[in-house]
């Protein structure tokens, strides 16, 4: 099997640093493999994703010496392919309609009877009020859940999967599950297009992505990943969750952080080699 990566980044601001690290990883470790390197734009946030800073992503990473496979992948024009899976998974049972609002969850879940609210891997743990609701109640002002405790029970096993990074492979239990992660959303209310956890799993098998290259502020979403792949019948990718570029500070970089955007040291007279040294990837 060819390894195939890929990078995914969003059209919502430019390029930083630890976009250039995780791109150059990807593709040094696809080129060492005699492999594909793929690139993905994930634009399924219409209020935030511009053609402007996509077409930036474009400039800046062949800047720094990256090419890719055409046509490119982008989520906007793949609707139709993460519909038919959502009614799959209604059709399993799995899904349920969510008319709650931020505001209603961050109330059910700091309720006195509630106790502390917990986080999971998308922020507070949703408590679960729309969860009776049925899949064939979904209307065009709902959002769509995963029934997750109803999902691991369709399974007789739960799956495992290979991790090579930083971030060591986490044990897919039913406690973790349904009380850590809980009924995570797949398609938002808001602009009625499939979340992260559904797309990302759905553009993976449909790319033939066999290592999933990526931060490890991602690791705690690979089983949910896992989890949805063993649901649908698709492979799993083994999985590297490399190291963040983080600032003075320590804390992560954010799109926010222009005075790290690729485009701006080279606008200061950087070299991509520059870029790699930066990021602690130079070649000789």
């Amino acid at each position: 099997m060819t390894f195939t990566t890929r990078f995914a980044p969003s059209p919502t601001g430019q390029l930083h640093l630890g976009h250039a690290y995780s791109a150059l990883l990807a593709f040094d470790m696809a080129q060492q493999a005699g492999g594909r390197f793929l690139l993905r734009i994930e634009d399924t946030d219409t209020a935030r994703c511009t053609p402007a800073f996509e077409a930036q992503i474009y400039d800046d990473l062949a800047w720094i010496g990256l090419s890719w496979e055409t046509p490119v992948l982008r989520q906007s024009d793949n609707t139709a392919a993460y519909e038919t899976v959502l009614e799959r998974l209604g059709e399993m049972g799995l899904l349920y309609p969510c008319s709650c609002t931020r505001g209603d969850i961050r109330r059910a879940a700091s309720a006195p009877q509630e106790g502390a609210p917990m986080h999971g891997p998308d922020g507070l743990i949703y408590p679960g009020t729309c969860r009776h609701r049925a899949w064939s109640d979904r209307s065009d002002m709902d959002a769509v859940r995963l029934h997750m405790a109803r999902a691991v029970d369709h399974l007789n096993t739960l799956p495992q999967y290979t991790e090579t990074g930083v971030h060591p492979a986490l044990t897919l239990t039913r406690a973790h599950l349904t009380e850590e992660v809980g009924d995570i959303v797949l398609a938002r209310r808001d602009n009625k297009t499939a979340a992260y956890h559904l797309s990302v799993v759905v553009d993976d098998a449909a790319q033939g992505i066999t290592h999933v290259i990526r931060g490890e502020d991602l690791a705690t979403a690979t089983p949910i990943h896992v989890l949805l792949q063993t649901l649908l019948g698709l492979p799993t990718p083994t999985y590297h969750h490399h190291r963040l570029i983080r600032d003075e500070t320590g804390k992560r970089l954010a799109k926010r952080d222009d005075a790290r955007a690729i485009a701006l040291y080279r606008s200061e007279g950087a070299t991509p080699q520059d870029i790699r040294e930066m990021v602690g990837l130079a070649t000789g």
